[in-house]
């Protein structure tokens, strides 16, 4: 597991987002992360997701699976493409932005989850702490951690998986897909 950001470290985190969120809906973009001036664990690579909520509802989430920049450039461009690029909602409006909840996934490095057939997969999996990513050929799809709340039962929230990826609800019972877990340190405001 990665070492846990302090509070300090959370609340840059989600003014980076909210700021990023709030310039997007204006149609603005962001100013540039001045990366020299805050704490090295958010100078330093990372992945997140970062979701928005309305009322409790998912309004967009979107984010990277591997660390592949700095972690507070990571969060502002994803809180950027939750308000404007999923494709399950329209853009963030500027009259949202006040009904609008944050939350910030940071993910460990994806590990491959060894399992011999459906039920030993099922066995491995740690409801509420792991992502989890499902992948046949080219096809790819991963739930947070989080999504366990909604779909606690391992069978289903595979078969959850399975339709999000684009194939059919019970493909990782009839054959072998790829998987691989992660976990999360989600904050929220």
């Amino acid at each position: 597991m990665i070492g846990l950001l302090t509070l300090t470290e959370r609340q840059t985190l989600l003014g980076i987002a909210r700021a990023a969120v709030e310039h997007a809906a204006q149609g603005k973009t962001s100013p540039a992360v001045q990366l020299a001036g805050l704490p090295p664990a958010l100078q330093a690579d990372g992945a997140s997701f970062v979701t928005l909520t309305r009322h409790g509802d998912l309004r967009g989430c979107i984010g990277a699976l591997q660390a592949y920049q700095p972690l507070a450039v990571d969060v502002q461009e994803h809180a950027v493409a939750a308000a404007t690029q999923d494709f399950r909602f329209m853009p963030v409006q500027p009259g949202e932005l006040a009904e609008i909840t944050i939350e910030i996934s940071r993910l460990t490095t994806p590990v491959p989850l060894v399992y011999t057939d459906p039920q030993d997969l099922i066995r491995k999996l740690r409801p509420r702490v792991d992502g989890v990513i499902l992948q046949d050929g080219a096809r790819r799809a991963t739930f947070l951690p989080q999504v366990w709340e909604q779909i606690p039962q391992p069978e289903r929230f595979l078969e959850h998986l399975c339709q999000k990826m684009g194939v059919h609800s019970q493909a990782w019972r009839s054959k072998h897909l790829d998987v691989h877990i992660y976990q999360v340190e989600e904050f929220h405001e």
